[in-house]
């Protein structure tokens, strides 16, 4: 048995030249398990799980995979916290076992570690482990998508291209960022002189009607929302894009929340290397060969394509992720242990000092994308409204206040809709807003910069608009070790005018 797992460890390219760097990755791993148990609910959990407690072919802002993810380990492991992270974890675990099995076609086997260190080292595994997102479901089917065109193409095992529509349909199913597999596919087999004839294979087609197949419900559920979900995401982004004006800012910020997740050593390492293979192979593609090829076209397009965006708008720190996954296995074969080994030093740091926040607090988000407090404002909203048993509770702070407290109180929560703001998926819920006229209602105000006090004394206008009176009680204060962290106002809202809310549907 030892034998066994010595030649295991061996695969994977252990020698004692490198223990430090597998005894760093296993305090990384454990310090995950440890936020696991530490971490609270954030908005974007228990949002995700809002869309698992109204499952639909598809939802608003998002497809329905992270829903369905979500509502599997509910199911078994009950409604709380843990059951949230636990999907989170184990899904990620699982994108990077395919990960691993991705890398074994690509790097050879005394150094198949080094592409696993780095992905496992990076922050980006933290996120993924620690918060809800459909980026979690994504990741996964993107890794799974990229393995079964691999071995559908290079490896010529005919049935993998079935496998990989299906993969790539339910990538697409979890986050519309997937188009970008398909286009990488195409991209691949029309500059690939090797496989350019696959494009006109009945293998290519069948797969691609098999993705056309697994995407069709959120077709269907935008058909029959008039497009609400696909015009979100291309209109409301053009939008956002104000006269192609170049906002350095923007490009400077994607650069530095990008070296965060992938810790600056690999972020910067792969600037490096691919700047210096742009420069050796001059754009000559008949240069590269097929399998180096494969992964750039499934990491180039999507890395360019955010990286060129963030000019002209805000991009997310995790609209790179997918480009990763075969960006770390190319970038791997020129790293050395040398700077893997700085690399996963780094990465302990870091988690080191996430863990101090989690234990600790010191340093108070001043923002309401937190893990800290929420389970204490929604006792406090408990105890307001046992005095006022037949007020409804609503907030609109977009998603976030009500989708927390829906996840923690006994009782419907309402949202921005209430008072006629859009509400992303609460608009496409069925509407029983009328029937709350002449109620009355607690309101929750957000207020992160709880320093600020300018507001207090003030009744929002947005509530006297659809209510007779509106009075504003004590606010909740969150603390930890007596000091104030987060702040929320409170408002007795009385006699509601539904009749003037303009709804979606």
């Amino acid at each position: 048995m030892q034998r066994n797992f010595q030649k295991s460890i061996a695969t994977l390219g252990y020698d004692k030249s490198n223990s430090l760097v597998f005894v760093s990755l296993a305090i990384i791993i454990l310090l995950r398990i440890l936020f696991t148990g530490l971490m609270g609910l954030m908005p974007q959990d228990a949002y995700y799980f809002f869309y698992s407690e109204n499952l639909a072919l598809s939802y608003f802002d998002h497809p329905p995979a992270v829903a369905y993810m979500l509502r599997f380990f509910t199911v078994i492991f009950g409604q709380n916290a843990f059951a949230i992270k636990l999907a989170d974890f184990t899904i990620t675990a699982l994108t990077i076992l395919s990960f691993y099995s991705l890398s074994q076609h690509f790097v050879k086997k005394e150094d198949l570690s080094k592409p696993l260190l780095l992905l496992i080292s990076t922050f980006m595994v933290t996120i993924l482990s620690l918060i809800t997102t459909p980026d979690v479901p994504l990741l996964f089917f993107w890794t799974l998508s990229v393995l079964s065109l691999y071995k559908a193409i290079i490896l010529n095992k005919k049935w993998h291209w079935l496998l990989a529509g299906l993969c790539m349909g339910l990538a697409f199913d979890s986050k519309y960022t997937a188009l970008l597999l398909p286009f990488g596919l195409t991209l691949f087999l029309i500059v690939s002189a090797n496989y350019r004839k696959l494009l006109f294979s009945v293998w290519y087609w069948l797969s691609a009607l098999i993705f056309l197949m697994t995407i069709s419900p959120v077709v269907i559920w935008n058909i029959q929302n008039k497009f609400a979900s696909f015009k979100f995401q291309s209109s409301s982004r053009a939008e956002s894009v104000q006269g192609f004006d170049i906002n350095i800012k923007y490009f400077f910020g994607v650069i530095g929340h990008q070296a965060a997740i992938l810790i600056p050593v690999l972020f910067f390492g792969l600037l490096i290397f691919l700047f210096k293979a742009i420069k050796k192979n001059r754009l000559r593609i008949k240069l590269i060969q097929p399998p180096t090829l494969f992964l750039l076209c499934f990491f180039l397009p999507t890395f360019f394509l955010f990286f060129g965006a963030s000019f002209f708008i805000w991009v997310k720190l995790n609209w790179l992720m997918p480009a990763y996954i075969t960006g770390i296995i190319w970038v791997s074969r020129y790293f050395s242990y040398k700077w893997i080994r700085m690399q996963v030093i780094v990465s302990v740091i870091i988690h080191l000092v996430l863990a101090f926040q989690l234990i600790f607090y010191p340093y108070p988000v001043q923002s309401d994308d937190t893990w800290y407090g929420w389970k204490d404002l929604s006792q406090q909203v408990e105890t307001i409204h046992s005095k006022h048993p037949d007020a409804f509770i609503f907030s609109a702070d977009g998603y976030k206040t009500s989708a927390i407290l829906d996840f923690y109180l006994n009782e419907k929560i309402y949202h921005p809709n209430v008072i006629g703001e859009v509400a992303l998926q609460m608009d496409y819920l069925p509407n029983d807003i009328p029937t709350l006229a002449g109620k009355e209602a607690i309101f929750l105000d957000s207020s992160p910069r709880f320093s600020d006090e300018e507001r207090s004394g003030i009744i929002p206008d947005k509530l006297l608009s659809y209510f007779s009176s509106v009075e504003e009680l004590a606010p909740i204060l969150i603390k930890r070790n007596d000091k104030t962290v987060r702040k929320f106002f409170v408002y007795l809202c009385k006699n509601y005018h539904p009749e003037k809310v303009l709804t979606v549907n």
